[in-house]
Order: C-alpha cells, then sequence, then structure tokens
C-alpha cells in the first residue's frame, strides 16, 4: 500500500527569519513542527498511527535542502518569500508498531523535525528516539545530524548508528563526532557487506556498497525487508554503469525503489563542474528504465532532488511528464506498506 497525504500548512521561510531574528528559536521549532505535521503528514483528522511495518518519506532534497544557501534563483526565491514548501534533506523511516520500534535512515540537519514527524505517524508507545539510525555516507546531509544526541542538545544514552567501516573510524577518530562515541551518546554498530541485520521478527536490512565520491567513508545503498514487501533504497551514487549489479535487476527484486536523482539533467548545473559530483541524470535513468513493464516503473520513486531540479515541484511539466511516464517522485509525508 503506498498512501500520498497533501499538506495543508505550507511552511514560510519568510515567518522563520522574523522569528529568528527575534531570537526566539522555540517559536521557529514550532513553527517548523506544525509544517512537519502538515507535509510530512496531514492534520490531525486524517492521520492515523501505522498498524502495519511502515516506510515514511521524511526528506527528499539533496544535502543542502531547499531553499539553498546563498541561491537567488526563482527555484529558491519562492520558497524564501514563502511561496513555496520547504523541502527537507533526504531521509527514510520504518514504523513497526508490532515490537513498538522505529527506525531512522539518515541523519540529517533536518532530523530534529523529521524524528518528531516520524513519531507523530507512530502509535503512541513507539518511542520518538529511533532504536537504530543506519547512515550512507560522510556527505553533509547524510550524518551530520548526529549532533543533536550530543551533550549540547540531547545527552542521548548509546544511540545505535549502524555503520561501515571507513564510516566507523571517520567518526571515531574526529571531532566533533568522535565526543559522541566518546561520552556514549551514540553506540556504532559494524555492518558487513550483503550481511541481512535483523532488527526485529518483522523487519530485516540488507546493505550493500554503491560507487559515489567516497572522500571519508564508503557509500552504502539499503534493502529494506518488512513483513510483506521490501524497498531499495539509494540516494547517491556515481552512475548506474559503474556498480557491478544491475540496478534493473535490483528493481525487480522489491517492492519499492528510492533512487537517486539529485539532477534533471545537466543543463540545470551551469556553476559547476558536474564531473566533481556525479550522478545520474533523471533523463538517463528514464532512458535507462523505458522497457520496463509499467509494473516495474511504479516501482520507481526518484529521490534526493537538488534544489534546482524541477522534480522539486510536483505541478512541474518535468514532474508530470515523468509520472506520466509511469514513474514516481517520492514526496515528503509519503507513506509506503512493507
Amino acid at each position: 500500500m503506498f498512501n500520498r497525504i497533501k499538506s495543508s500548512i505550507p511552511f514560510s521561510f519568510e515567518k522563520s527569519f522574523i522569528l529568528l531574528v527575534d531570537m526566539k528559536l522555540w517559536v521557529f521549532v514550532l513553527i517548523g513542527s506544525i509544517f512537519f505535521n502538515s507535509t510530512a503528514q496531514t492534520n490531525s483528522s486524517d492521520l492515523k498511527p501505522v498498524s502495519e511495518i511502515t516506510l515514511v518519506v521524511l526528506g527528499i532534497s539533496q544535502d543542502a535542502g531547499s531553499p539553498q544557501i546563498n541561491c537567488t534563483k526563482i527555484c529558491c526565491k519562492d520558497a524564501f518569500e514563502g511561496n513555496k514548501e520547504f523541502n527537507p534533506v533526504v531521509s527514510l523511516g520504518v514504523i513497526d508498531p508490532i515490537n513498538k520500534k522505529q527506525f531512522l535512515f539518515e541523519a540529517t540537519p533536518d532530523i530534529v523535525l523529521q524524528l518528531r514527524s516520524l513519531k507523530n505517524n507512530a502509535p503512541v508507545e513507539v518511542d520518538e528516539i529511533p532504536a537504530g539510525i543506519f547512515l550512507t555516507h560522510a556527505h553533509m546531509g547524510h550524518y551530520t545530524g548526529l549532533m543533536y544526541f550530543g551533550k549540547e542538545a540531547m545527552n542521548a544514552n548509546q544511540v545505535p548508528v549502524y555503520v561501515y567501516p571507513k564510516m566507523k573510524s571517520f567518526l571515531e577518530n574526529n571531532g566533533p563526532w568522535s565526543q559522541l562515541v566518546s561520552n556514549q551518546n551514540i553506540q556504532l554498530n559494524p555492518m558487513k557487506e550483503n550481511k541481512i541485520l535483523r532488527l526485529s521478527s518483522e523487519l530485516r536490512v540488507l546493505p550493500f556498497q554503491v560507487p559515489h565520491r567516497d572522500e571519508f567513508s564508503e557509500t552504502v545503498g539499503y534493502k529494506i525487508m518488512g513483513s510483506q514487501k521490501s524497498a531499495l533504497f539509494i540516494p547517491d551514487i556515481d552512475k548506474w554503469e559503474k556498480w557491478d549489479t544491475s540496478i534493473i535487476e535490483a528493481i525487480k527484486k522489491v517492492d519499492y525503489a528510492f533512487i537517486d536523482a539529485t539532477f534533471f539533467s545537466g543543463a540545470e548545473i551551469k556553476a559547476r563542474n558536474i564531473s566533481e559530483i556525479p550522478h545520474p541524470f533523471v533523463i538517463e535513468s528514464i532512458e535507462l528504465f523505458k522497457d520496463l513493464s509499467a509494473e516495474e516503473k511504479a516501482k520507481i520513486f526518484f529521490i534526493h532532488l537538488n534544489h534546482t531540479n524541477p522534480l522539486l515541484k510536483p505541478e512541474s511539466q518535468q514532474s508530470l511528464e515523468v509520472e506520466s511516464l509511469g514513474f514516481g517522485i517520492a514526496r515528503t509525508g509519503d507513506r509506503f506498506s512493507l
């Protein structure tokens, strides 16, 4: 089951800036919470706690979010002026109501509101702090939310964080992340390539490496397996052809595939050398997947969208064209049964 619920209260960055200038940060958090309760779910009369293992999309943007710092283009101007919704950084949450646990994939700069959003989808007995956090790699949008578990914020006690060896070493040997380890705010749990982790009687996770810019760590994708269905999560990869696994065959083995769609095409990035930040363009992925059956295409949900990507706007011509071809575009608040 896939359930999309539309936002009823758009988030206004103009209002948030005013609140920040007034130094009323707690009000900003409250406004952000209202946003997540509306965009990432719905109003309270429509939202019901999940009763089965459920994957929740908590963010769809590239690492720097949307709007992005110092951006004066129309793609960000509307959001800064309050005419477009804020799009949080890419993250998935999984709720296991049977075992009263929730899990987080990616620790983004938006983690505070994302965890509250995930909790608002869950039965009351489920703790807001996840029973496990799965990181993909050490680029800014995917792990820096761990800072909120430190002594300046929550001062958490051994929150489980699942990592590959290089990521483990990076967090242990570089401040301020090493302080989270030494203070036991987080507990680093090593993962092994293609080794299934059983999180509960109803939930399993299979990690695997994908080729990406691995300056500080490996880059990991995940197959998330519930009692009935499974999901593929690959928010970052250089190019599909660089992977030693066929993405087409990987899609055929799951029910949902949340895959890298950072840039719609090379045309949107003119001030950057695209070879330094490689990703599969959406137009390349569409060409690669063009011969898939309608059933297989419907499994695909493009995610990790740069602030320049027109797919961020549901009403854009590009969004409508992609959906007309049978593909999906992940939206914050989407819920999928596992």
